[in-house]
């Protein structure tokens, strides 16, 4: 890849639960080439935890749900549908039906 072609961008999302296959996610996709953005785990307040997520979401070209077992929780449920209203793709590591409840 040229130095000057413009990297893909994926945010890592899901649940905190999930934190190594979340790892394992990031890990394979910075593999391929992608700039990977990956929430941590955090002592701070949520508010600010959930601004600072919600930030490396606008900046990405996709985020990545690692929904493990097919689980969404709410907190996840709101990244897609962030991530949806800002433009951003999304991606599951496990299919989703349309229009299935995903929390």
């Amino acid at each position: 890849m040229p130095k000057h072609e413009k990297r893909h961008i994926v945010c890592i999302c899901g649940s905190m639960r999930f934190y190594s296959n979340m790892h394992a996610y990031a890990t394979n996709e910075s593999l391929k080439g992608n700039i990977v953005l990956f929430p941590f785990p955090s002592a701070d307040t949520e508010d600010r935890h959930k601004s600072l997520h919600e930030a490396k979401i606008r900046l990405s070209d996709e985020i990545l749900v690692v929904n493990v077992r097919g689980y969404i929780g709410e907190s996840t449920a709101s990244e897609i549908e962030y991530a949806r209203s800002h433009g951003v793709k999304v991606r599951y590591t496990t299919a989703v039906k349309e229009g299935e409840n995903v929390t």
